[in-house]
């Protein structure tokens, strides 16, 4: 394909990913109450939870540390991704780095803006727009919206069982967005489909860091 085409296919996969991410998490937060779920079946939920933290509600990295995180990483990838083009890549490595890209940026955007756009989410009743700045969190503060939920086995432990005897346990339990979902299916692509050149890229890194320290590379 060429390098135009690619640029563009880039553009609109990232574009695409973004404007269905965001409008399911404006519909989900403006219509639906904090902790609020829809069955659709007995395995798929739309739950609607906000989390602090990274992707599946993980939380142990401060907010605006993982948000200037993500701001530079996902910087970084356009400037990666622009230059895998300029160097002629394959295009599902350049489709794959978009989806990752995307999910990275749209998880972004809730960082950056929701708190100062959104009231506050809570179990009574569903946010609404405000003024910009007079939101529920200063910039960078915001939460990130997550919606699915898929407990594709939800049983108990049998008595039994060590430690967990007679518990819940339910298998896939973290509650995600379509920009979680889009980091993960690149991300898992990646090392399926392109290993040459994540291969590739850790030899160049390995070369480099040979260089700074002054060693020889074989």
């Amino acid at each position: 394909m060429p390098k135009t085409a690619q640029a563009a296919l880039a553009i609109f996969i990232t574009s695409a990913v973004l404007v269905i991410d965001q409008i399911i998490k404006v519909e989900v937060k403006t219509n639906m109450m904090l902790h609020e779920s829809i069955r659709i079946t007995d395995w798929f939920y739309i739950s609607f939870i906000e989390n602090k933290g990274m992707a599946f509600g993980m939380s142990f990295i401060p907010k605006t540390f993982l948000s200037v995180f993500r701001f530079v990483a996902s910087c970084a990838l356009i400037y990666y991704i622009r230059h895998t083009i300029r160097k002629g890549a394959r295009t599902i490595y350049v489709i794959l780095l978009s989806m990752v890209l995307a999910g990275a940026v749209g998880n972004l955007i809730d960082c950056m803006f929701y708190g100062l756009v959104f009231s506050e989410s809570v179990a009574y009743r569903a946010a609404h727009l405000v003024e910009f700045g007079a939101g529920y969190a200063p910039f960078l503060e915001g939460k990130v919206v997550d919606m699915f939920y898929f407990p594709l086995i939800d049983t108990f432990y049998p008595d039994w069982f060590p430690l967990w005897g007679g518990e819940r346990f339910v298998f896939f339990a973290p509650v995600f967005n379509f920009a979680d979902a889009s980091i993960s299916v690149g991300t898992v692509a990646l090392l399926l489909f392109c290993r040459k050149e994540l291969a590739a890229l850790g030899d160049k890194q390995e070369t480099v860091q040979s260089k700074q320290a002054g060693t020889p590379t074989s």
